[in-house]
């Protein structure tokens, strides 16, 4: 693991496979490991952007099928929308590992080339009120490979930068790639208005829009990225690199199960980033329950866009502050969040109500703190996802002597192949938010009228996060300060 000074930047490399990859040297960083990560990881946001897209399409497909002539039942259209969570969250337990195993190019080219298969399958299957609905079924469950990208690129984004910059660079892989769920909201009402593709998009079919009967291309919500994943698949493929000493057996990533900081981590990733993609998916349903006379599409997507802007920068001041510290902050602000939420709920809907606040809410004071919630999920993700990798270099060299360099080496590569592990991991269980909030909500009004039982859960459970953030992470004498 030990720069070597003399060498010429091709000795580093054979093709693009990255031989020497030692960023925590500083002369190697700022001679040529610094624009080489910087390569990977402007490569690796479209990447996942278009992972992002894809996992979010069906919840605006799934709105529109009723009115074009699906006869398909309420209770299957949730399961329609509920179905990419759970195989996205699944399938990135899987893919957390394998970015050592096949590469992180190969890996990154081939998961994003896969998104074709829904994207086109999608397209294809709207055009047709006859289609099935196990086959729509599988198409919504095929999207959840855009949900399992995002473990494998964090985890290979990780190995490209030193531990001080590893905060801010998967904030902004993760936070840019995040706004794939705002714009696939933004984007698909107005994709599906145009016959944008010609002759090679389809037919038209009429649908009521605003009491009108009018044409619309439905395809389009799905067409409209399969030229985008395609040029990403081969920029990633042609421009990415794998690193030599990134490679890793599964055998030695499954170490960090035996870590109890792992499971820790993955709580504290389900409150930022479960919070965060569950709020997404939930925000537009839960508007319309609470205030039916707006008009949800109009606002919806810019919860998810503030979380996602806001990711970068919760990375980067979690490098400059400390990620403890700005999580457990966070973590308060996203409680005292969801008490502002039930503050400007309309009274009477539900069996656990705030107290005081106006009977009839105020829609504005709702949207606003869900936009603090949004923006303070954004900043918690950036902050837990610069811990982890944190937290695992430390426990590694912690076990290895002070003054065996050799040892200190070896640490630093296993410390850093468990980082990116549990990263993967920590966002596959965190992705399982996407599908409990919603369902949340849905219970949460089933058996009491109302949305108030759900959220005052949610504000006890980020209590329960701030606690756990100070025992481990921020208090003095901290078994493990970050």
């Amino acid at each position: 693991m030990s720069s070597i000074p003399n060498a010429s930047p091709g000795a580093a490399r054979k093709g693009r496979l990255l031989t020497l990859w030692t960023p925590e040297d500083k002369q190697f960083w700022e001679r040529e490991g610094e624009a080489v990560a910087k390569l990977n990881l402007w490569i690796s946001v479209p990447a996942l952007f278009v992972a992002f897209a894809i996992w979010q399409v069906w919840s605006v497909v799934a709105v529109n099928l009723p009115n074009l002539g699906f006869k398909y039942s309420t209770n299957q259209l949730f399961w329609l929308a509920a179905a990419p969570a759970l195989s996205g969250a699944t399938l990135r337990i899987f893919y957390s590992f394998m970015v050592p195993i096949f590469g992180g190019r190969r890996f990154t080219a081939l998961s994003t080339a896969s998104l074709l298969i829904p994207a086109i399958g999608i397209g294809m299957a709207v055009q047709d009120p006859t289609t099935s609905y196990p086959t729509m079924l599988i198409l919504a469950l095929l999207c959840g490979l855009g949900g399992g990208n995002f473990s494998s690129s964090m985890a290979n984004i990780s190995f490209f930068f030193p531990k001080e910059r590893k905060g801010s660079a998967l904030g902004v892989n993760a936070g840019l790639g995040n706004l794939g769920v705002s714009v696939v909201q933004f984007l698909s009402p107005l994709v599906i208005t145009l016959g944008i593709f010609g002759i090679f998009g389809g037919e038209p079919q009429s649908m009521m829009r605003n009491g009108t009967q009018q044409l619309v291309w439905a395809q389009n919500a799905a067409f409209i990225w399969v030229p985008w994943i395609a040029v990403v698949s081969i920029a990633a493929w042609f421009g990415m690199h794998d690193i030599a000493d990134a490679r890793a057996s599964f055998a030695a990533q499954a170490a960090i199960f035996r870590r109890k900081h792992n499971w820790i981590m993955c709580l504290l990733y389900l409150g930022t980033f479960g919070s965060f993609i569950g709020f997404a998916a939930g925000f537009p349903l839960l508007m319309k329950s609470q205030f039916p006379a707006i008009n949800p599409l109009a606002y919806a997507w810019l919860g998810p866009l503030v979380g996602a802007v806001i990711r970068p920068f919760g990375g980067w001041l979690a490098d400059k502050l400390g990620g403890a510290r700005v999580t457990l902050w966070n973590f308060l602000a996203m409680a005292l969040a969801v008490l502002g939420v039930l503050y400007f709920l309309p009274k009477g809907t539900g069996g656990h109500v705030m107290p005081f606040g106006p009977q009839e809410g105020s829609f504005m004071g709702f949207f606003l703190m869900f936009l603090v919630l949004f923006f303070t999920t954004g900043i918690g993700n950036g902050s837990t996802f610069s811990m982890i990798p944190a937290i695992f270099l430390k426990l590694k060299l912690r076990e290895a002597p002070s003054a065996d360099e050799a040892a200190r080496a070896a640490a630093i590569k296993e410390g850093n192949t468990e980082g990116a592990a549990a990263l993967g991991f920590a966002g596959a269980l965190g992705a399982y938010g996407g599908f409990f909030i919603p369902k949340s909500y849905g219970s949460s009004i089933a058996a009491t009228g109302g949305p108030e039982l759900a959220l005052w859960i949610f504000s006890i459970f980020y209590a329960l996060c701030i606690v756990v953030t100070w025992w481990y992470y921020a208090r003095r004498n901290a078994e493990m300060p970050v």
